[in-house]
Formats: structure tokens, sequence, C-alpha cells
């Protein structure tokens, strides 16, 4: 039997019978499993992990919360790479159980639990042909990813997650449950189109879905030395491309497979991923510059949008470091910095250092969410994956220089969901000054005590009398 610690007093017996999820404290069978998250630099150890099966076991773990006194964190996929999921020794409300997704192919929409993971909601739209701008590996959580904005291979045909976010179900931090819409909550509703975790938990999203009948790809390999000549005619297609068209130049360690040369298995490579909202032989026509390039291996195929999202699933286990910069424009000195900072990157390893296209209906949303980076035309993210500790601090240096290189055209707003924990006016710079005042209001009506702070914070702001 395992040997139970004192944290288990934090569990009383009055909590065990109502709650009708289950609770981990450390020395419990699966805890370990349990604080186990994306991240694997993260190592915390919660008092409690409360892994809730429904929004009225949501309210009864942020009562305990409260009557012990212990801080909140909330987990939906585990993904945030600065490891926001876990409280060292708080309290963890884990929605892992709540992964239903429901989906209404008459109304276009699907209603998603707040645990649920992005291949959960492509798996169950994908026989209607339907989708909805989702993350680009299939193990981001939903309520997150959409919460904190949203952007994905989807986007320029689409626009943000949370562009298409029709409705929430939210519980407060003094266990109310609300419906956030259009025409319940407006305010509520506004702030969580950008604004994060900052509000209460959210333990279902209504999505708007679109018609996706096909989706094509075309993946190209190229050694770095030709890197440059092909982002930049990448750049020149994407700005002149339709709105179904998508995808991002890529610097990876060339991967083990079939269809990659020996010879580049293992070194860096160069990548450029067209996607494509519709058959391949359009995205062919849209594409030619790019296939007139030589190259040392290609992939161009119609391709299931879920099968897409499984392409860059990140091993597990690794550690993780990633910041990101929203560019103005992209001149060929852009095109040059950016494609330089491959030089340096730590290979063979599973870091990625990728473009974001944006503009299309990214562009053409709503500017009065709190999402500032959406009119940017272009993202730089470097994203550092590795597995050895000693690397930790090569890598870490790596994505700074990249952040550093691009600044001359950054224009200083970020999307939040891309970085760690880089301070306050980083956050600010997520949703700009005045949105984020907005919010900092709402926050106040919904969150006065910020409970909810183990995010990209904002703080709520105090009354003047």
């Amino acid at each position: 039997m395992a040997t139970r610690t004192p944290a288990a007093e934090a569990v009383p017996a009055a909590f065990r019978t109502e709650f009708t999820g289950e609770t981990y404290v450390p020395g419990d069978p699966g805890y370990d499993e349990a604080r186990t998250v994306f991240n694997s630099m993260i190592d915390r150890r919660p008092a409690v992990i409360a892994r809730c099966a429904s929004a009225a076991d949501v309210a009864r773990a942020l009562r305990l919360a409260r009557e012990q006194d212990l801080e909140v964190a909330v987990r939906g996929g585990g993904h945030s790479v600065a490891g926001m999921a876990l409280s060292e020794g708080g309290l963890v409300i884990d929605l892992s159980r709540m992964r239903s997704v429901e989906v209404d192919p008459d109304a276009r929409s699907a209603r998603v639990g707040g645990g649920a993971v992005m291949s959960d909601l492509d798996r169950a739209t994908q026989p209607y042909a339907l989708a909805t701008t989702g993350g680009r590996v299939s193990t981001t959580g939903v309520g997150g990813f959409t919460l904190g904005g949203g952007s994905g291979w989807l986007e320029r045909a689409f626009g943000l997650a949370c562009d298409n976010l029709l409705a929430a179900d939210v519980v407060t931090a003094d266990g109310r449950t609300v419906r956030a819409s259009a025409d319940e909550n407006p305010e509520l509703f506004w702030a969580l189109h950008g604004g994060g975790g900052n509000f209460g938990v959210v333990t279902s999203l209504t999505l708007r879905l679109h018609d996706l009948p096909v989706m094509s790809i075309a993946l190209l390999l190229l050694r770095p030395e030709n890197g440059p000549e092909a982002v930049r005619t990448y750049r020149d297609v994407l700005e002149s491309a339709p709105d179904a068209a998508g995808g991002a130049s890529i610097y990876i360690t060339g991967p083990p497979e079939e269809w990659v040369p020996e010879a580049l298995v293992g070194r860096l490579v160069c990548g450029v991923l067209m996607t494509y909202a519709g058959p391949v032989a359009e995205l062919r026509d849209v594409a030619a510059p790019l296939l007139a390039l030589e190259r040392e291996a290609d992939v161009i195929t119609e391709i299931p949008y879920a099968d897409l999202q499984c392409m860059l699933d990140d091993p597990p286990g690794m550690r993780n470091y990633w910041s990101a910069e929203y560019l103005d424009g992209l001149p060929d000195e852009a095109v040059s910095a950016y494609c330089a900072g491959a030089a340096t990157m730590p290979v063979p390893s599973a870091t990625q250092h990728v473009l974001f296209p944006m503009g299309g209906a990214v562009a053409r949303g709503s500017a009065d969410y709190p999402l500032p980076w959406r009119s940017s035309p272009w993202a730089v993210h470097p994203f550092g994956v590795w597995e050895d500790e000693a690397d930790d601090d090569r890598v870490r240096e790596w994505v700074r220089r990249v952040r550093a290189a691009v600044m001359p055209w950054a224009s200083g707003a970020v999307y939040l969901n891309f970085i760690g924990r880089e301070g306050q006016e980083r956050v600010v710079s997520g949703f700009g000054e005045d949105a984020y005042e907005r919010l900092s209001r709402v926050k106040a009506d919904y969150d006065p005590d910020n409970v909810f702070h183990l995010n990209h914070n904002v703080k709520p702001s105090v009354a003047v009398v």
C-alpha cells in the first residue's frame, strides 16, 4: 500500500464522497503520471490533483482550494511551455476526463469538453467533412489553445480558433457556472477571445465548423544553403495566394522517414510546407513557383486534415523552450536574418525554426479582440525541443538570438500561446495596452482575488473610489 503523505489531509473525506472524479496526492498510485506535462523541464509536486468529471466537480475543487488556501492551476492539455498547468504545493484542476466532442453537422458546430485535445476534435469532425482552426499538433488542448487566440494551419482560410468561438461555459472563482456568448455575459465572451484562462475554468466550448472536403499539402526538403531562395519564393507565393493556402517554412533535423534521402537524416534541412484547404490540383497551381525549385525530397498529396495535424507531433518527454516575434514585413534582409538563425540551431534535435505566414482571414478578423498580433503578416517562432539537460543553456540562448536577429522588423505584439514566462511587459504586448486595461476590468468582475494567476496573467483592476 502506498505511503500516505500529510498532503492527503488536504482532501477531506466529505470532499472525496461528493467529488465524482479522481483525486491524487503525493504517494498515490498514478500521482506522478498525473503531474507529468508536455515540457519535461517542469517538475512540480501539487498537493492535490483533482481530475474532474463535470463542471460540478470543478466548483467543488475550487471550494476545496479556498478552504485549504491552495494555489489553483488549471490543466487542459498540459501543453503550456511554462508549465502553467501545475502548481507547486497547490491544487490542480485537471480537465482531462472532460474530453467529449458533440458535433452538430446541421448547425456546423461542435461542443467540446474543456479537457479535449486537438485530435479529439479533429477526429470527431472529420467524418462530416467539417473542421475548424486547430493547433498544429494533435496533443494541444483545445481550451487553452482557443482562449489564447488559436493559430493553426487553417487560420488564413477560417480565422483564428477564437474567431470561431460561439459560446463557452465557465466556472468562476466563486464556484458559479456562467454562460458566455454574444448574448450572455458579452464582456466575458469578448475577454475569452485571446484573454486566456484568466477569468475562470472553461468546462466546454462551442465552436463554429467549416466545410473541408479535402486538404492538400506540398512539403519540400532542401539543403540549408538553398533555404534563403526557397523562403523568398515561399514569401512571394503566400503574399499573393488565396486564403486557402497556408503552411510554414521550417528548418528541422532531417527525420528518418522513407521519403527522406539518407544523406539528409540527422542533418539540418530547410523544409517548406504549403497547406491548402482544397484539392491538390489547385495547390499545384498556386505553388507552381515553389515546385519549380530544385529540392532533395518532397511529399505532394491530399491528406485528411486530422492526419496533417499529427505530422509534426512533438515526441513526449522532451525539454522545451519557445518564443516568437511577429513581423510587420518580410523583406529580403529579414529572410536572410531568419535563415541565418538556422546555422546555430541545435542539430540533431527535435528543435524547429519556423516562419509562419499570417494574413487572410486572420487579418480580416475582429480588430476589437485583444489580439494585436493578428495584423502582422509574418511570425518567426523558434521552437526549442531537446532531450539532454546539458543543452539547456545552449538552446535557450539560440532562441534568444533568433528573436534578437529579427527584432528590426518586429511589431512588438506577440501570440502568448507561443511563449513561456517572459515578463509582464510581454504579457501586455500580447493584448495591447488598451485591451489589457479592459481585460483587467473583466478580471475584477469575475476573479477579483486573482485566483487564476498561473497563466499569462491579467491582474484585476482596482476600483477608484
